[in-house]
């Protein structure tokens, strides 16, 4: 499903309880923020089309972190449209190995514990959760600073989740691309409303706690994250949230 103008100038396109972003620029090039599962690969394509681009507009991809569900579809982006697929360092690794990372506690558990947690994991395995290649040649995100690429986005550290975590900050959208650093629906858990990660995917959930001092520094009235419905009611209000609900 794509919805326009999430924030101004920024797409959501939400598939199999994952969102890709995708962010326009001022001379109308797009910049594609984490690629969901293999599956979405078309619907990428169909997405840009929507917007009245082409596969061409297309100028980079930008990985908030490299987790299998946010890369799925980074290798063919990389090979068909020749763009940089821009990912932080600490991440590197985990994007050419994308199943190889860390977590807190058992995933196993997790379907027993919360059953719920079954729906988006359903999903995910047959938008192709189970079938995602790795990518390598990829370009270093900053320790901070903006990116140069369309939409100018700044980069805002947040590691936690995974090592090399970044959230992207949109100031003229008064906009926070938060990736999985804050959801808005656990896939594990199926819990709804601001929160990090379960530890059945988060590498520190302490530190991934600690990181939401990071994004609420940005003060942006809108947040988009890597799962769930945007937030419109700011970035501190949602970090607040997330910390009441606590590592799970």
């Amino acid at each position: 499903m794509l919805t326009t103008d999430v924030a101004p100038g920024v797409h959501r396109l939400a598939h199999a309880y994952v969102n890709c972003y995708l962010v326009e620029g001022d001379d109308g090039r797009l910049t594609i923020v984490d690629t969901g599962l293999p599956d979405t690969w078309s619907l990428l394509g169909h997405a840009v089309r929507a917007l009245g681009r082409r596969p061409d507009d297309v100028a980079a991809v930008v990985l908030t972190h490299a987790h299998f569900d946010h890369t799925g579809s980074a290798a063919a982006a990389q090979r068909r449209l020749g763009v940089p697929i821009w990912v932080h360092p600490e991440d590197a690794t985990l994007a050419a190995h994308p199943y190889q990372y860390l977590h807190e506690r058992p995933r196993a558990a997790y379907p027993v514990r919360h059953p719920l947690g079954l729906v988006p994991l359903t999903a995910m395995l047959a938008a192709g959760a189970w079938r995602v290649p790795g990518v390598t040649g990829t370009t270093p995100i900053p320790t901070g600073g903006t990116l140069p690429v369309p939409g100018s986005p700044v980069v805002v550290l947040s590691p936690g989740h995974t090592l090399g975590h970044v959230a992207l900050h949109l100031p003229d959208r008064d906009a926070l691309l938060s990736g999985d650093a804050l959801v808005t629906l656990d896939p594990y858990t199926y819990g709804r409303g601001p929160q990090i990660v379960a530890g059945a995917a988060t590498a520190d959930s302490a530190q991934a706690l600690a990181s939401l001092d990071a994004l609420a520094a940005t003060g942006a009235s809108v947040v988009l994250p890597g799962h769930g419905d945007p937030w419109t009611d700011g970035i501190g209000s949602a970090v607040e949230h997330a910390r009441h609900v606590g590592p799970h």
